[in-house]
């Protein structure tokens, strides 16, 4: 099961976990208030998963590749493991499957809180489109996981501030009408 906190402000090491003392832990329900999706799947099957198979047709994601971020697997590791750990937000739905290791998404509360997500294989989320996160691995420092598109992928990231973007507005709207 996901584990979701609230975190401190320290700017120490990224990849440690950053919980407040004491924890303030964060529900999958509050996660799904801010319109975060988070779903467990069987990594091991992911290849034959008829669960993956369902979302996949269900959310039209026509498009997947893996990618494994590791110092000896991903070219220029060092620098993107800092474009990763940038807060910004993408013009569509950002969604990842963690078939092995593991890793944290950071994304923005309602009240511009972070809120630290650690994510472990099996696990799948998904981050709206106009929501401010970041990624960075744990002290494990690997992790395999899956990207999933609608359509043709776009790797843009447009770092904070980038509140004048549609989908920025739109994720607003959506985070007043759940509000009420």
């Amino acid at each position: 099961m996901v584990e979701a906190w609230y975190m401190d402000e320290s700017q120490e090491d990224q990849r440690a976990p950053h919980r407040l003392r004491p924890n303030r832990a964060v529900s999958l329900e509050q996660l799904r208030l801010l319109g975060v999706v988070y779903r467990k799947l069987d990594a091991d099957n992911y290849e034959t998963d008829p669960c993956l198979k369902e979302i996949r047709r269900a959310e039209n994601y026509s498009w997947m590749d893996i990618i494994t971020i590791h110092k000896d697997k991903l070219p220029n590791y060092e620098e993107k493991i800092k474009t990763f750990y940038e807060e910004h937000l993408h013009l569509d739905d950002e969604i990842r499957y963690i078939l092995d290791g593991s890793g944290y998404f950071d994304v923005r509360d309602k009240d511009d809180k972070w809120i630290r997500i650690s994510m472990e294989k099996g696990d799948m989320i998904t981050l709206p489109a106009g929501i401010y996160h970041r990624f960075t691995l744990d002290e494990n420092n690997y992790v395999k996981a899956m990207r999933l598109f609608v359509g043709e992928p776009v790797w843009t990231a447009y770092n904070r501030p980038a509140d004048d973007f549609p989908a920025r507005k739109q994720y607003m709207k959506f985070l007043a009408e759940e509000a009420q």
